[in-house]
């Protein structure tokens, strides 16, 4: 197994150099610090276990979170994989610190301001899909502290990596479904959360590139709801009487209470199919009513949990993640498998 004065050797440097490297220290020429990361990647070197957790408690690490979707209950079980990671990674001397905003870009740029002056080392995000948050992840990066999305990306950031579900894939299933669960012309509206959430508009994306094979399928109109119940159930009641025509919805986001209880206090609550994301209390409970005929879920106390892992690691062996995009599975879910 190589050493870091093996390392030292090979690289023409000192250990205290290859240190500085491996802890992400600072103060070593640019062209000299990519040799020695190279020399590290060719033989595979892997800190000792006891020096980590050594060195992790000596460096008293604070990794930032910041969620978007306040109020939406799937990011209550996002908490869930956060608040576990950060009792384990209590253990080694390093605090989470958690903000959580609505969905505007104002809330989040002061969330991550805030974590800055607060001094946290790393940053585990759910975007605002706006370039000043893209510009913001890429100064972060550039000052050495690392950024993991989750949840949602953002495209063209300097972000370590991502985590979270193809969203595109995901529209992809929801399209399927849709024609598998359905019969003659379909007229689909499209509840969604944002435009300015990737995860939603890819879903979008997805859904609308396979039902061009499926003729029989048409987007009537999408409206956005902000992930508020309140709003998605105004904009589904509206939807309802602009366009009877309508006999299937597919919620992309949040606000899937909301719409159906619009759906259910129409006359026409039997003959809709709805397809949605994710399983909160208020999903589940419309499935069991046979309202929502399936909903496609992705792992969320994972993706609260593996971002920070990534960027302990990271930030404490220098090790890169063994992928760019993390996914995590797809779940369909219908009455029958609850």
């Amino acid at each position: 197994m190589a050493t870091i004065k093996e390392i030292a050797t090979l690289a023409g440097v000192s250990r205290g150099t290859v240190d500085r490297v491996l802890n992400h220290r600072g103060d070593v020429n640019p062209q000299t610090e990519k040799k020695i990361l190279q020399i590290i990647r060719d033989l595979d070197y892997k800190p000792n276990k006891a020096g980590i957790v050594l060195a992790a408690q000596k460096k008293n690490l604070k990794l930032g979170v910041v969620l978007l979707g306040m109020g939406n209950p799937f990011f209550d079980d996002v908490l869930v994989g956060v608040r576990e990671k950060e009792q384990e990674l209590a253990g080694y001397n390093c605090s989470v610190l958690i903000k959580q905003t609505e969905y505007s870009l104002q809330q989040q740029l002061h969330a991550i301001d805030a974590l800055l002056a607060e001094g946290i080392n790393g940053l585990a995000i759910s975007p605002y899909n706006d370039s000043a948050v893209r510009e913001k992840i890429n100064s972060l990066c550039a000052q050495g502290i690392p950024v993991v999305t989750l949840n949602t990306d953002i495209e063209n950031s300097s972000r370590l990596a991502y985590v979270g579900s193809n969203f595109y894939r995901s529209g992809q299933t929801a399209a399927g479904l849709m024609h598998l669960m359905t019969q003659g012309e379909v007229r689909v509206g499209i509840v969604s959360g944002s435009r300015n959430i990737l995860c939603h508009t890819e879903r979008i994306a997805g859904f609308s590139h396979i039902i061009e094979s499926h003729p029989n399928i048409r987007i009537v109109d999408t409206v956005n709801n902000n992930d508020d119940d309140r709003v998605s159930c105004q904009l589904t009641k509206k939807l309802l009487a602009d366009h009877p025509e309508i006999n299937a919805f597919y919620f992309t986001a949040g606000g899937v209470y909301g719409g159906c209880q619009a759906i259910e206090a129409s006359a026409r609550k039997n003959d809709i199919t709805v397809i949605t994301n994710d399983m909160v209390p208020t999903t589940r409970e419309y499935m069991k009513k046979g309202l929502i005929a399936a909903t496609i879920c992705q792992q969320p106390s994972l993706q609260g949990s593996q971002p920070l892992a990534l960027l302990f690691a990271h930030l404490t062996t220098g090790e890169m993640p063994a992928a760019e995009n993390n996914y995590v599975d797809v779940d369909i879910r219908i009455r029958e498998n609850l």
